[in-house]
């Protein structure tokens, strides 16, 4: 009788042992909730990365560079990696991005110098998801953003300034920067004259170039990488 009562004891703690630890290896969060957070987090991140010029709109349309960066980006996701339209495709948009990241890191130079080491890139930082509505002195924001463009040379002066930095002046006027921002941008960056407008003629993005690409990609980008290996293939002949 003891023995077989030890016996059932032994083998109801080895259950109820075995019931922890699964408990224990159970996640707090299912896959799909796991899931769900990775998109939202890689999305926040693609947002970031593009620096679309609206952030308002999601179809990122609006403007001329953002309507061609995203069918870029489009296009390149139905083409075959490691091809030859791939790597064309790459190099474009790599190619606008840098026009951005540049306009941005003038932003964040300005911004440290007036003493905002740690805050520049909170302040920089504008997700699609921004909305006018919440802006608290747009018609102030646009009139120094008109100023930016027209009177530094923090934009490119060909085409109008991204939107996106409405909502970093906006957050500027918040905190009683936004002159002392405006007066380091003309000192640091002034406007450039004609020869200088010249010199940097080349390497700025040409967009009707970049849309007959990527239209002459979308017609037949597998053709392109067949036609460039039959001149390898002949030359090597």
């Amino acid at each position: 009788m003891g023995a077989a009562f030890r016996t059932f004891c032994s083998c109801c703690c080895c259950c109820y042992g075995d019931e922890d630890d699964e408990d224990e290896k159970t996640p707090l969060l299912g896959n799909e909730t796991l899931e769900y957070f990775d998109r939202e987090a890689k999305k926040r991140r693609d947002q970031e990365t593009n620096l679309w010029s609206e952030p308002g709109d999601p179809s990122h349309s609006e403007r001329d560079d953002d309507r061609i960066l995203y069918n870029l980006l489009q296009t390149r996701a139905q083409t075959r990696m490691g091809s030859h339209g791939y790597r064309r495709l790459s190099v474009d948009i790599e190619a606008m991005r840098e026009v951005r990241r540049e306009v941005r890191d003038k932003w964040k130079i300005i911004l440290e110098n007036l003493g905002f080491m740690a805050e520049a890139e909170s302040l920089l930082n504008v997700s699609a998801s921004a909305s006018y509505d919440r802006m608290k002195n747009a018609a102030v924001a646009r009139s120094l953003l008109h100023t930016l463009h027209s009177e530094t040379s923090i934009f490119n002066s060909n085409e109008p300034p991204p939107e996106r930095y409405l909502f970093i002046l906006d957050r500027l006027i918040y905190l009683d920067a936004a002159e002392d921002f405006v007066a380091k941008a003309r000192r640091f960056y002034p406007p450039k004259d004609d020869d200088d407008d010249e010199e940097e003629a080349s390497p700025m993005i040409n967009l009707p170039l970049l849309l007959a690409r990527m239209n002459q990609n979308i017609s037949g980008p597998e053709e392109d990488d067949d036609e460039e290996d039959d001149g390898e293939t002949s030359g090597q002949d």
